[in-house]
């Protein structure tokens, strides 16, 4: 869903890290690709990214903390795939980890783009990683960006 105002998302002099996991890395891999190729598109020198892997989505928020605490950081995009299984396991990890992702932007004061999926199934999560549903990991690049932007305005 698209939103209906429009923000502005300048990344030019911006530094944002991404955070990936490698568990389903074709689908992450996708979505970190697509969000590298979004931050370009809007203005962003691509030697003002960094990277890192998780071994799976619990380890994101760790990441995305030590990411944040960097002062040459201005925001983060945290990218995972939580399928569904036999047991409630995955709804628990996808709460889990999405909370303390918005925990760390607050407390950080600098935003996360959130592309971690949370799916049925893995046909669910190809069609959010540049599937028919577009891409997830774009889409959380053009919000870090943006809200950076606006956190900018306001501390103006």
């Amino acid at each position: 869903m698209k939103a209906d105002i429009d923000i502005q998302a300048d990344a030019r002099g911006m530094r944002v890290a991404i955070a990936a996991s490698a568990y389903h890395a074709d689908v992450t891999s996708s979505m970190v690709r697509a969000a590298r190729e979004e931050f370009a598109r809007l203005g962003g020198d691509p030697s003002g990214m960094r990277s890192v892997e998780a071994a799976g989505a619990f380890e994101l928020p760790l990441l995305v903390d030590a990411l944040l605490a960097r002062p040459d950081v201005d925001g983060a995009v945290a990218i995972g795939c939580v399928v569904r299984g036999e047991t409630v396991h995955d709804r628990h990890l996808g709460l889990a980890v999405t909370q303390e992702l918005l925990r760390i932007s607050v407390a950080r004061g600098k935003p996360v783009g959130l592309a971690v999926l949370t799916v049925e199934n893995i046909e669910q999560a190809r069609a959010r990683a540049g599937g028919a549903v577009g891409n997830k990991g774009a889409d959380a690049m053009r919000a870090v960006v943006a809200t950076a932007c606006s956190c900018r305005e306001i501390r103006k």
